[in-house]
């Protein structure tokens, strides 16, 4: 009888410890970007073309904070001053990021999202399930910090899109390309989560490389002393995350008709980011 007793003592013990287990994880994330400019017949401007790529790697140098439950989580960009790209009269401005406002909240449980983000002053609510991660597990291991941690790797394919603009007109290239994703989890911190929309792995995810984005760890906490406030994002328009993503191309194509006027003759600009 006492047996039993002491048993259930234990077990609530453990469900209790897990109910209030809580982490903070601050990464720092960089994307390479493909920026290639030219005037007229000319060949690329390979000055302008180095400072401006400059510029946007430092854009796209960011800080995030996770903070975690064992089936929750919020993922938030540090506050950070509005960053624009500016040389040779070329101007580059970064739409879409939601600077420090952006809340992403993520219920590994459910398998659901919200992610509470602004566009062009509109704040929307995007709401969407998780899409199922297929993980290809490895034993090979290495160092993060104190956590030892294991790869995990997956392939897909995605659409990738490069945007040409000559003489103020805009043309699209789309291609499927495949996008190898190399991530790191540790098992010593057991929540199936991680950095933005990355999830699925038997611990917290502490690096990732995905085409051109990585992703690094560089600090955690683990059951802060102030308790963290894991909350539902609230506010903006409902939409799934295909609306969004109409919305979006929408209002980019609005600006681009918008600066056409004020691009002169003959320039010509490719950008591609991502993949």
């Amino acid at each position: 009888m006492n047996i039993k007793i002491l048993l259930v003592a234990i077990l609530f013990s453990v469900s209790v410890i897990a109910q209030n287990f809580q982490g903070k994880a601050t990464y720092k994330t960089h994307n390479n970007v493909d920026f290639k400019i030219s005037t007229g017949d000319k060949a690329p401007n390979s000055d302008l073309q180095k400072q401006i790529q400059e510029k946007l790697k430092k854009m796209y140098q960011k800080t995030y904070t996770l903070n975690f439950t064992k089936s929750t989580s919020t993922y938030t960009q540090n506050k950070e001053l509005e960053q624009t790209a500016q040389s040779g009269g070329v101007q580059v401005m970064m739409f879409g990021n939601g600077g420090g406002n952006d809340i992403l909240y993520k219920n590994v449980a459910e398998k659901n999202y919200i992610n509470k983000t602004e566009v062009f002053s509109k704040e929307f609510l995007v709401k969407d399930k998780l899409t199922n991660e297929e993980w290809e597990m490895s034993g090979e291991t290495k160092k993060i910090g104190k956590y030892t941690c294991y790869k995990a790797t997956k392939t897909k394919e995605e659409e990738q899109v490069s945007s040409i603009m000559t003489d103020g007109e805009t043309e699209e290239k789309r291609e499927m390309v495949t996008v190898n994703t190399v991530a790191w989890y540790t098992p010593e911190i057991p929540v199936s989560n991680g950095p933005d929309m990355f999830w699925g792995l038997p611990g917290l995810i502490l690096e990732v490389h995905e085409g051109k984005r990585t992703i690094v760890c560089t600090e955690i906490v683990i059951n802060p002393s102030e308790k963290l406030k894991i909350k539902e994002p609230k506010g903006g328009k409902k939409v799934t995350s295909e609306e969004y993503e109409k919305i979006v191309k929408n209002k980019v194509k609005e600006m681009n008709e918008r600066f056409r006027s004020k691009r002169g003759k003959g320039q010509s600009i490719n950008i591609q980011i991502g993949g």
